[in-house]
C-alpha cells in the first residue's frame, strides 16, 4: 500500500471538502469508519494490492468513547511500518461559528442546553490527543473551499515513492491576513521595493514580468533570492534523512499580492528545474 492518511478535526473545519479532494486525486475514502476497522480495513487493502493503492479515512467526534482506542491503533500501525499519515484541520472559533451558521447544521457535539462555543470548546478538548499525534495541523481559518483543494491538490496529487525525499510547498502569504499555521520555515521579504507604491503596477500581482522587473531593480533582490536558494537546498536533504515526506515554505510580505508571489514564484521554479517535487500557491492573491 501506498498511502494511508487519517483526516481528523473539528467540525466545520474542512474535512468533509478535504475527503472529496482526496477522492479527486485517486484515494478510496471513507468517512467515520468505526476506529475498531481500521486494521482490518488496512490489512483488507494491503491483500488486495495494486486495486487499491492509496486511502483516506475520516476519523473524529462522532466515533464518541470509541475514539479513544484510535491513538493506540495509529501508534501500532506507525511501528508496523505502515505508510500512515495524520491530519488535524482547525479553524478559529469564530469562523467555526460562521461556517456553522450559514450552513445551518447542528454541531454534532452540540446539547439542547448548551450554545455552540460550548460544543466547540468541547470537541477541541475530545480531539486533543489526536491534535498531539498529528503529523500535519491544516488551520483552515484563512481558506476558501477553493484555496483548500488547492492546496491539497499541490501537496498530495503526486504518489510518491519514500525516497524522493521531501515534497516542496511554496506558498506566499500577507501579513495582514495572519501567518500561514502550517509552514515549516517562513522568510520575511518585507525588507525589499513594494510594487504597491507605484500606480502602474499596483493592480498586478507577483506573477506578472513587470513586477518580477521592478524587484530586479534592486541587487538585493537577487542577491536574497541565491542566498535563499542555497540556504533550502542545504536543509532538504537533512529532512529528507529524518524522513520528513513535505517541507513548507511560506514567504511573506504586507499584502501577499506582489513581493511574497514574485519570490514564491521564482523560488518554485528554481527547486522545479532541480527535479525537487515542488508546488507554489498564493493563498492571498484575489484579496482587497
Amino acid at each position: 500500500m501506498e498511502r494511508l492518511v487519517f483526516i481528523t478535526g473539528l467540525s466545520g473545519s474542512g474535512k468533509t471538502l478535504a475527503a472529496d479532494c482526496f477522492e479527486d486525486l485517486g484515494y478510496f475514502c471513507v468517512d467515520n469508519l468505526p476506529v475498531g476497522l481500521i486494521s482490518p480495513f488496512r490489512d483488507l487493502i494491503v491483500r488486495s494490492r495494486e486495486s487499491v493503492r492509496r486511502a483516506a479515512l475520516v476519523v473524529d467526534a462522532r466515533e464518541g468513547r470509541f475514539l479513544e482506542q484510535f491513538p493506540a491503533i495509529l501508534r501500532d500501525l506507525r511501528a508496523q511500518g505502515a505508510p500512515v499519515e495524520l491530519l488535524f484541520f482547525e479553524s478559529s472559533d469564530d469562523v467555526l461559528k460562521r461556517r456553522f451558521s450559514e450552513s445551518r447544521r447542528p454541531h454534532p457535539m452540540a446539547r439542547s442546553e448548551g450554545t455552540l462555543e460550548q460544543a466547540i470548546e468541547q470537541e477541541r478538548q475530545a480531539l486533543g490527543s489526536l491534535r498531539e499525534l498529528a503529523d500535519r495541523i491544516i488551520d483552515t481559518t484563512s481558506f476558501t473551499a477553493h484555496q483548500l483543494r488547492t492546496f491539497l491538490k499541490n501537496a498530495y496529487e503526486a504518489a510518491r515513492d519514500a525516497d524522493e525525499g521531501p515534497r516542496l510547498n511554496v506558498v506566499s502569504f500577507g501579513f495582514k491576513y495572519g501567518v500561514p499555521a502550517e509552514v515549516d520555515l517562513l522568510f520575511d521579504v518585507r525588507f525589499l521595493p513594494n510594487p504597491h507604491f507605484v500606480e502602474s503596477l499596483r493592480p498586478l500581482d507577483g506573477r506578472d514580468s513587470r513586477i518580477q522587473e521592478f524587484l530586479d531593480q534592486t541587487t538585493t533582490t537577487g542577491e536574497f533570492v541565491e542566498r535563499l536558494q542555497a540556504f533550502l537546498s542545504f536543509l532538504v536533504p537533512h529532512y529528507a534523512a529524518e524522513g520528513k515526506s513535505y517541507l513548507t515554505v511560506a514567504i511573506g510580505c504586507t499584502g501577499g499580492k506582489h513581493r511574497s508571489v514574485a519570490l514564491a514564484e521564482r523560488l518554485g521554479s528554481y527547486f522545479q528545474q532541480q527535479n525537487l517535487p515542488t508546488s507554489v500557491s498564493h493563498r492571498d492573491v484575489g484579496r482587497e
